[in-house]
Order: structure tokens, then C-alpha cells, then sequence
């Protein structure tokens, strides 16, 4: 449980910090400001939020000894990336924010950074049932 933990943990801050890197990179390079609508905290927090909920699910496939339905639960990790990008889209910004169309350039590739994250670093820490 506390490896698992762990996992969860360090995937969101490494994938906080890669959303952190792309916002400075985006708005840099396209010179826009989306500091009222998006900010580093709401990224670090969503991320870290995004792969403890990751995390349960593994640590209830380890406590349910259905560790064979580990690729199960990456697809509908994947899934749930993907329909996780249907707010973002759909979202009106105020009037006064220049370039609303960048916008989703900005946040749709964000929602797939915590699954990245905790799916390249997870065989770091794997666990096996020992039964």
C-alpha cells in the first residue's frame, strides 16, 4: 500500500511539474495569458489528484488479487483521458481573454499527462501478490 502510495504521489508531481513546463512553453511561444482561467496549483493539484484516483484502482486490483486485470484498468484509464477533454472543449472563456481559440491547445494535451506519468513510472513500482 504505502509503494503504491508512493507511485501515485510521484507520478503527480512529475506530471504536475511536465503541465507546469508546458503552460510557461505554450504561452511563451504563442504569446498569450491564461492566468485568470488556469494556474500552477490547479494544475499540480489536478495532476496529483488524477493519479492517487489511479492509484486506488491499482490498490484495489492488488487487494482483490485481480492483478491480471491490470490492462483492463489502463484502457479505461485511457478512456476516461479522453472523455476528461470534453469539458475543456466545450468551455466558454470571459470575453476579455484574447485568442479563447488557443485555449484548448493549452489544457486538452494536459489531461493525459497524469496517465502518462503514472503508466511510464508504474514499473518502478510494481507489486506482485506474494500468495
Amino acid at each position: 500500500m504505502k509503494k503504491s502510495l508512493i507511485h501515485g504521489v510521484v507520478a503527480g508531481l512529475l506530471s504536475g511539474v511536465a503541465g507546469i513546463i508546458y503552460l510557461n512553453i505554450y504561452q511563451e511561444a504563442l504569446g498569450v495569458d491564461y492566468g485568470p482561467i488556469i494556474n500552477k496549483g490547479a494544475i499540480m493539484g489536478a495532476s496529483v489528484m488524477g493519479c492517487m484516483l489511479m492509484t486506488l484502482g491499482y490498490v484495489a486490483l492488488i487487494k482483490l488479487g485481480k492483478q491480471k486485470w491490470s490492462g483492463w484498468l489502463n484502457i479505461l484509464i485511457a478512456v476516461l483521458a479522453f472523455v476528461s477533454i470534453i469539458g475543456p472543449i466545450g468551455m466558454s472563456l470571459p470575453l476579455d481573454i484574447e485568442y479563447p481559440e488557443l485555449f484548448p491547445g493549452l489544457v486538452v494535451p494536459m489531461h493525459f499527462f497524469p496517465a502518462y506519468a503514472f503508466l511510464t513510472i508504474y514499473p518502478f513500482f510494481k507489486q506482485t501478490n506474494k500468495s
